[in-house]
């Protein structure tokens, strides 16, 4: 397992505090006219403040001081922020869509709006009202990421738009490749970069150059893809083993979540694609609403006795050293290029 680079722990401080300091002060002003619309806002901070790697406002840091910006601005900071908020929107919407119970070891926002509901005896049905708060919440976590870039430049402008877009688009074909049961390694390859690794890496990067030189954005955006794009797939591909074979008690999500979920990852692709028929068999276990830790165990064991798990190991590190190879050419600042390179060993290799 790779440690965070110490840098990260230094940025994630003063994007962490950033953000209280935002969100104190919408929840205190919304309070004022109401105290019931305190709780939305404290959602959105239970949420961001309770952990995170804080990884998107790393790359769009480096992308920032590598493109000659300062180490301490406030643009750079507020992007963070802003990175940090729209991450959460994503968080809250795909719970529900996942139906899932727990987030960073705590319960999702929509199950305690419906134990909420549950609670007060409330009219309706208190899946539909959870369900709707956490839309809403998750809806107000993207206008306030949003608010955090007002003034940047429309250069930057447009590389949030494009990463907001590519984000909503991943996570449509994300939902359809579970229900359709995909097993393409190229097609969950594709979910895996737009779904994650793009919005993760290759855009906050590409954000934090333009925020700090935007007239050379056509000189250093190919350069930044060059390392973004390999390591998003690998940050992406790390997280589906980790969503297969995780610790619970390390990652904060049930053991074998993706599995019982049905996600169509590159992992699950290439186990099939070596599968004999008595494996395979196995392998459409994936995704059954019945799936119980016995067929959870079941299906780890087949993915690696297939070897689709060394295979997807071998691929991400292959990944990593064409992420890490392109930094030798990019037009950055030689300390942004030896953050990036940790970064990169980093995300690669982590544990949660």
């Amino acid at each position: 397992m790779s440690k965070a680079p110490a840098s990260l722990l230094q940025l994630a401080t003063r994007v962490e505090a950033r953000l209280d300091e935002f969100l104190a002060v919408e929840r205190d002003r919304w309070a004022d006219l109401d105290s019931e619309l305190a709780q939305p806002i404290n959602e959105i901070r239970r949420l961001v403040l309770s952990g995170g790697k804080r990884l998107r406002p790393a790359f769009c840091h480096w992308g920032f001081v590598g493109a000659g910006g300062g180490d301490t601005e406030r643009a750079d900071i507020d992007a963070g922020a802003a990175l940090e908020l729209m991450h959460a929107m994503a968080l809250f919407h795909d719970d529900v869509m996942d139906d899932a119970n727990s987030r960073r070891g705590q319960p999702t926002t929509h199950t305690v709006a419906a134990a909420q509901h549950a609670e007060h005896g409330w009219a309706g049905e208190s899946r539909r009202f959870g369900e709707g708060v956490a839309i809403l919440v998750g809806d107000l976590a993207f206008v306030y990421a949003d608010q955090m870039l007002e003034g940047a430049s429309l250069e930057a402008t447009r590389i949030w738009n494009e990463l907001r877009i590519e984000l909503n688009i991943g996570q449509y074909l994300d939902i359809l490749g579970s229900v359709s049961r995909t097993r393409d390694v190229a097609k969950a390859e594709r979910i895996c970069r737009y779904k994650s690794g793009k919005y993760t890496i290759e855009r906050p990067l590409h954000l934090g150059a333009v925020l700090a030189a935007p007239e050379r954005a056509d000189e250093l955006l190919p350069h930044l893809s060059n390392y973004g794009l390999p390591l998003g797939d690998a940050f992406q591909m790390r997280d589906d083993v980790m969503g297969a074979f995780g610790d619970e008690a390390v990652t904060g999500k049930p053991v074998g979540g993706d599995l019982i979920e049905g996600k169509p990852t590159p992992l699950l692709a290439r186990s099939t694609r070596r599968a004999t028929g008595a494996q395979r068999e196995v392998l459409e276990l994936v995704g059954d609403p019945d799936l119980d830790a016995d067929g959870v165990a079941r299906i780890q064991q087949v993915i690696v006795d297939t070897g689709g798990l060394d295979e997807l190991e071998a691929h991400i590190s292959a990944l990593t050293e064409s992420a890490v190879a392109s930094l030798t050419a990019a037009p950055i600042t030689a300390l942004a290029k030896t953050e990036l390179t940790q970064l990169a060993e980093f995300v690669s290799q982590r544990a949660v």
